[in-house]
């Protein structure tokens, strides 16, 4: 968790690999402002700030309103960006996963550090973590925390949460996932680090709203505009990989036993062979810049498409009715 949750993970690998920024700019995870102020003082005529979480722009009263109609702030999510800039952009930024401004209030139930109401809700509607996972079928507790958090033991998590019922707080939460793991040793995360994960995923609906908004970027992006993705674990970061890769049509050839396929246009070019990660002495600083990841994809004239989802590798929960 970053000291100042104003300076973002990756903000200045993320500004050299996009450098020189001009021209119209879409904030796609506001959060505290860090991305847009960086991309604005780095030479954006203009950044459009969206988020889904209301609470982000009432903290962004006391500096937005200095930088006048350079910032324009809307409510929203990611996944209609393309809708909510109302014009074509130079260039799409999003921090992907919960921020550690959110982290940090307890109120919202995102961590498990923190003794809170059981939310985990970003924009602060539809049901809570509590309300899901105090009326879920066990088997679709234990497909999330797989599927979503990669958690092996998933199947005894599911069944102490039921056995545990009502949970209410984050407190209640992590008491009954430790119980069913080994004592962590020095150096390695708390036990339910991927169970929070999981269950965060599933109530924000944050792999669906990903593809979507990868896809809204590619509609809404000018040629030779640029999508800057960050992302914190694994999953992420392979829906955001493929999709570049499938964009770009650089997603393998064929063998003798699968010839190539015939590819569309490629909707995007990617100017990096792999993903960029911190610079030195930025985890020391900042913790969690020790998994990030930055992958930038750079748009072509090519009419936009869409990849297909099933090529996107984005986790799915078996179970019907799983969110």
């Amino acid at each position: 968790m970053a000291a100042d949750p104003h300076i973002p993970v990756l903000l200045n690998p993320l500004l050299r690999a996009v450098a020189p920024v001009s021209g119209v700019w879409l904030d796609g995870t506001f959060g505290a402002g860090g991305y847009a102020r960086g991309l604005l003082a780095a030479g954006a005529d203009r950044v459009i700030g969206v988020d889904r979480d209301p609470m982000v722009f009432e903290m962004a009263r006391d500096w937005a309103a200095d930088f006048g109609d350079r910032l324009r702030l809307v409510e929203g999510t990611f996944s209609d960006l393309d809708t909510l800039a109302g014009e074509p952009l130079d260039g799409v930024v999003l921090d992907l996963g919960v921020s550690s401004m959110q982290l940090d209030q307890a109120e919202r139930g995102f961590s498990f550090m923190r003794e809170g109401p059981l939310d985990m809700r970003m924009a602060q509607d539809g049901p809570s973590a509590a309300e899901l996972l105090n009326t879920a079928d066990e088997a679709v507790i234990a497909d999330v925390l797989y599927h979503y958090g990669e958690e092996r033991a998933s199947r005894r998590i599911a069944r102490a949460i039921v056995a545990a019922r009502p949970l209410t707080t984050t407190a209640q939460l992590a008491e009954v996932v430790s119980h069913c793991l080994p004592r962590p040793k020095p150096g390695q995360s708390h036990p339910a680090t991927r169970s929070f994960q999981a269950i965060r995923i599933w109530v924000n609906d944050e792999f669906r709203q990903l593809v979507e908004g990868l896809s809204a970027a590619e509609r809404a992006l000018k040629p030779g505009g640029q999508l800057a993705v960050v992302s914190f674990h694994s999953l992420e970061d392979r829906i955001v990989k493929r999709f570049m890769q499938a964009r770009s049509n650089t997603g393998g050839g064929g063998s003798r036993y699968a010839p190539v396929q015939k590819f569309a246009p490629a909707a995007f070019r990617l100017p990096f062979r792999r993903a960029i990660g911190p610079d030195p002495g930025e985890t020391d600083q900042n913790p969690r810049a020790r998994s990030a990841l930055l992958r930038v994809a750079v748009r072509t004239e090519a009419p936009a498409g869409r990849a297909d989802d099933g090529a996107l590798a984005m986790p799915r929960l078996p179970v019907k009715g799983g969110g």
